[in-house]
């Protein structure tokens, strides 16, 4: 049987690749300050890294927005965007992009020289706000969306099942070092996790852009 693409499901599985592909180069590009640096060690580190650092921040901000527009696509694939489970995915897509744009920012002011102490300050902000994707911004996106996928046909079940998953282990992780005002590195390291989950998802949405015509929905 004859097979063609689905153009819109490939555009939406591609904007998922290019999202978590200008993440990773975001990381790629960008050397994290010294540990323990002073006020006048991170002005000079700022000026060594200003311009990988300021494209990184805005790889950091449109790969999101990439793979937001994935995630709301599968909620209209699947049919719940008047869902409250659909409700609750928009709400959850609007809270990481607001953490995210938050970090974003403060990150981009780590770069101004003056006064003294603003990269170390925003360094802090920083640092708060990687709370808030453990806390809320990761759970309130990823339990919702797997309830979508459970009752859809959009992905198959194991991605609900591992969204489920990674919702609690967010939100067990943001509560278990709530007292811990800078996040151990193994912790923030593990918000990548996430990343591989979109590209799965994202690839496999490109893989079922090529199918037999009669199997089309």
């Amino acid at each position: 049987m004859e097979n063609a693409i689905d153009w819109t499901r490939f555009t939406i599985g591609l904007s998922g690749v290019a999202g978590v592909a200008m993440l990773i180069v975001s990381f790629a590009i960008n050397t994290p300050p010294p540990s323990g640096a002073s006020a006048a060690e991170m002005v000079a580190w700022s000026g060594q890294h200003f311009a990988p650092g300021l494209w990184g921040a805005w790889l950091q901000a449109v790969g999101p927005v990439l793979i937001v527009l994935f995630a709301f696509s599968l909620v209209h694939l699947a049919g719940a965007a008047q869902s409250l489970s659909g409700w609750m995915t928009f709400l959850g897509a609007m809270i990481l992009m607001t953490v995210s744009l938050i970090e974003i920012t403060f990150y981009i002011g780590a770069w101004f020289p003056d006064p003294q102490l603003m990269p170390l300050i925003s360094l802090r902000f920083i640092a708060a706000a990687q709370h808030l994707y453990f806390i809320v911004a990761a759970p309130s996106l990823f339990l919702p969306l797997g309830i979508v996928i459970f009752r859809s046909r959009v992905l198959s079940r194991p991605f609900a099942y591992t969204a489920f998953l990674l919702a609690a282990v967010f939100a067990g992780l943001g509560a278990a070092f709530m007292l811990t005002l800078s996040l151990p590195g193994w912790v923030t390291a593990f918000a990548g996790v996430q990343a591989l989950w979109w590209l799965a998802a994202a690839i496999t949405m490109i893989i079922r852009s090529v199918h037999p015509v009669a199997l089309r929905q």
